[in-house]
């Protein structure tokens, strides 16, 4: 082993040493249950009026409750997330693919998709409701202008850290640029592909319920803004908690999708 790589593995050893793998699992789940604790006692000992914050009991009352509404709430932003999020997908691919292949395209266009994350979402989504109507492409489009710019950030990145020499070799022996790319760009750029996917669901979910406080007929952010003209801030946070749940689902599905498209990861692990 070169000092080099002994070097790189001594902070994570560091880290790890006297840490028992049970309780490296259990961190995060006692410090989300110590902090709910302290929720409940703080709204039980009445430091903090119940319509002001509702107690995790009541939440959960809530989200009980309203589950039937809730779910048909969620079956439209997840489908309206689906939809962003795969033409995001598409849409990214496409213009990393045309700006690692030209050089103009990239000085012409790179500083126009770093632009699009200067706009802030809550201020476009009006006019996307002016411009469509209140049915589901308004949404969609604005997942799609929140997605694409990981994507294909991402995918540029990975296509452009692929070793030159390598891809002279492949030139040398007669390969296409399909043939690179298939063979040396893709797998390069799957890391930093899958990186930026689990950041675009996040914002799938977060730009669907964003678009949906706008105008619509359903979806969870339309739920939100019933409940909150009503003052009813247990279904609030019920609908809060269900938000993070679905975004945290869809981040352990891409890491699942990684970890199947790149069984090498863990064999190097």
């Amino acid at each position: 082993m070169s000092p080099k790589r002994k070097g790189s593995g001594a902070p994570a050893l560091a880290r790890t040493a006297g840490v028992s793998p049970l309780v490296g699992k259990l961190a995060a789940p006692v410090t989300v249950l110590a902090l709910v604790a302290i929720w409940q006692l703080v709204c039980s000992v009445g430091l903090v009026p119940s319509f002001l914050l509702p107690s995790p009991v009541a939440v959960i009352q809530a989200l009980v409750g309203d589950w039937q509404l809730l779910a048909g709430h969620a079956v439209t932003s997840l489908a309206e997330a689906a939809a962003g999020l795969a033409c995001g997908i598409a849409l990214g691919f496409a213009a990393a693919v045309l700006m690692d292949r030209f050089e103009l395209v990239y000085r012409a266009f790179y500083p126009l998709v770093v632009l699009t994350q200067t706009i802030p979402t809550v201020a476009i989504a009006p006019l996307l409701v002016l411009w469509f109507g209140y049915g589901m492409l308004p949404k969609v489009v604005l997942i799609v202008i929140t997605t694409f710019f990981p994507i294909t950030v991402g995918l540029l990145d990975g296509f452009r850290s692929v070793d030159p020499d390598v891809i002279d070799l492949m030139r040398s022996m007669g390969a296409s640029r399909a043939q690179i790319m298939r063979h040396a760009k893709l797998p390069a750029s799957l890391g930093h592909l899958f990186s930026g996917l689990k950041i675009s669901a996040t914002y799938a979910i977060v730009g669907a319920v964003i678009a949906e406080w706008l105008g619509g007929f359903s979806g969870l952010g339309v739920y939100m803004t019933r409940v909150r003209s009503a003052y009813a801030f247990d279904k609030m946070f019920a609908v809060i908690i269900l938000i993070s749940a679905l975004s945290l689902v869809l981040m352990w599905a891409v890491g699942a999708l990684r970890r199947k498209l790149m069984p090498w990861e863990r064999s190097e692990g």
